[in-house]
């Protein structure tokens, strides 16, 4: 690890990760109000016509909490995470057809939520009409398979070494496997039956009587217990759940919203600031700087998608955002390690303040780019 990073100023941790949470343009009276509590979701409209819609949450319970849009099937069309008390978030979503939304606040973000019936009325209204729009989620969509793709191939290695015994080699492939999920992780959210949770539940978010399945199962059982008489089995379930990822991906009804693209660059950003920055993510094996770079790769993916869109309304927005990026991209580089990173239980409390400087930058600048794809 590098001996000197950019100087930080006297600033607690704690107050930064709010500054990264408290982003979301004003409100206008066009905006759908919801406030949030640790026991209500009052939504101030349940209806609305096709079209990009805008909700401006705020939470004024005692929770940190999630609003999420869901539509047909229970996939999520929507979603802003990490809504501190007394913060306000925006999020812009399409309803491109008519038919019964629900509307849910997560207090505490567990839970399927306090949730609404949202009525969306008018003509089905499609999305891949501008060209440019229909290029954003071809491309987007591209990136998709690709990663998905990578991820299943790396996922096979990472099982076989487990089942084969091979600790040390399942080590060093895990943080690469998870290259691949944590840089598309908002399209697993929304897909139905808890896929995300199966795929990547931490344990300090274990419900009672929760089955613990998925990545951060197998890396305690790597790192901290070693191999359990069910390990083999955790790792088969692991194999088949990116499976159904993929699947999910490649299936002929799966479509890509550019504006929900542009809303997983902002939610990607999140998860550094909600669980990354405090080393809450891999509390084992401590390859959180993987998923940190594997997130900012994500959200630097989504953004190039819908680039040309923002390039033709507000191209200074995107040279912000590039400079953001690059700016992270110097921090990172001084804990890169050949072709992974140092194990972030060695950076300091200082060193994470830097990032999370960073972070909130580069997210007060993303966060404006929902509102620009969408034309609001």
């Amino acid at each position: 690890m590098r001996s000197s990073v950019l100087a930080v100023a006297a600033l607690a941790l704690p107050a930064l990760l709010a500054g990264c949470t408290s982003k979301g343009g004003a409100s206008s009276s066009d905006d759908i109000s919801v406030t949030a509590s640790d026991s209500a979701c009052e939504v101030g409209r349940d209806s609305a016509t096709t079209g990009p819609a805008t909700f401006a949450i705020t939470n004024n319970g005692t929770k940190v909490t999630e609003f999420y849009v869901y539509g047909a099937g229970d996939r999520v069309v929507g979603e802003v995470e990490n809504i501190g008390p007394g913060l306000t978030r925006q999020l812009i979503v399409s309803l491109p057809d008519p038919g019964t939304y629900q509307t849910a606040c997560k207090p505490g973000m567990v839970g399927a939520g306090i949730r609404h019936d949202f009525t969306v009325t008018g003509q089905a209204h499609n999305t891949g009409e501008d060209a440019k729009l229909a290029e954003a989620a071809a491309g987007y969509k591209r990136y998709l398979t690709a990663q998905v793709a990578a991820l299943k191939d790396t996922t096979a290695s990472f099982v076989a070494a487990i089942k084969s015994g091979d600790v040390e080699q399942a080590k060093k492939q895990y943080p690469v496997t998870r290259t691949y999920y944590e840089r598309i992780e908002p399209v697993a959210e929304s897909f139905p039956d808890d896929l995300d949770p199966r795929l990547d539940l931490r344990e300090a978010d274990l419900a009672d009587g929760q089955k613990w399945t998925g990545f951060h199962r197998l890396e305690k059982d790597l790192w901290a217990q070693g191999l359990r008489p069910d390990t083999g089995q955790i790792a088969d379930q692991l194999s088949t759940d990116v499976a159904e990822l993929a699947d999910g991906i490649d299936s002929a009804d799966f479509s890509v919203d550019p504006i929900h693209v542009a809303s997983g660059a902002q939610t990607l950003l999140d998860e550094i600031a909600r669980t990354k920055i405090t080393g809450e993510e891999d509390t084992f094996s401590h390859t959180d700087l993987w998923d940190f770079q594997a997130n900012i790769d994500g959200s630097q993916a989504a953004i190039a998608s819908v680039r040309p869109i923002l390039d033709e309304r507000n191209p200074q927005l995107g040279k912000q955002i590039d400079q953001r990026f690059a700016d992270l991209d110097t921090e990172l580089a001084g804990y890169r390690r050949g072709d992974g990173h140092v194990g972030y239980d060695t950076v300091t409390q200082d060193q994470r303040a830097a990032f999370a400087r960073r972070i909130d930058a580069l997210s007060a600048v993303v966060s404006q780019v929902q509102g620009v794809v969408a034309g609001s």
